[in-house]
């Protein structure tokens, strides 16, 4: 795992203003039903301004997306190198993951449910990029897994599968404002990890 700094939106200028903005009306209202010219509104901005720097949507999309997959890779591997426990690595992990997808970053909510909406050239692109941070959670499982922490006849794969497609099915529901927190999501998935897959007899 290798330290990543994430320079922050807000600190990025009108780059920023633009990929925030962007990423809101996204999430808020799809790809496609979001105009170039409502972005360009929503920044205060002539629409010639905004296509000077990105002259199609999908260019935005994609600029957007590969933000998001650095925003979530830093974060999870922060979260992974904040412990020296691997059990709570991985609650630390999970909670990393819903943070970035529900609080933190439109952007990787946009990467996770808009990816289908981009090109084949493109497509392939992000999809490189999805693999390179789902490879990110194979390694922390099969870490585990061969320390004896999840039990040895436990597919790592099949694992990160159903795991991140159960974190990121949250974003579909998950209400700020409704009885649960986020925090009590997470520790509840980390519980079900606890209760299937993690030998209990070598927690730390």
């Amino acid at each position: 795992m290798v330290d990543r700094k994430i320079t922050p939106t807000s600190k990025l200028g009108d780059q920023g203003n633009i990929l925030s903005n962007a990423a809101r009306l996204f999430r808020e209202s799809g790809f496609e039903r979001t105009s170039l010219k409502e972005i360009a509104d929503a920044c205060n901005m002539l629409p010639g301004s905004l296509y000077y720097r990105y002259s199609t949507k999908e260019a935005l999309l994609v600029e957007l997306m590969r933000r998001g997959v650095d925003l979530v890779t830093a974060e999870v591997e922060s979260a992974y190198a904040s412990s020296d426990d691997p059990v709570e690595r991985l609650r630390l992990c999970i909670n990393a993951h819903l943070r970035t997808l529900l609080v933190d970053s439109d952007a990787v909510y946009v990467l996770l449910f808009e990816w289908r909406a981009l090109g084949p050239e493109a497509r392939e692109e992000i999809i490189e990029l999805r693999d390179q941070y789902e490879s990110l959670w194979a390694e922390i499982l099969e870490t585990m897994i061969e320390q004896g922490v999840i039990r040895k006849n436990v597919d790592g794969r099949l694992l990160r599968l159903i795991g991140l497609g159960a974190l990121n099915w949250v974003a579909t529901w998950f209400d700020p404002n409704g009885a649960h927190s986020l925090d009590a999501i997470g520790d509840l998935i980390w519980q079900i990890a606890m209760d299937g897959v993690i030998n209990k007899g070598v927690q730390a």
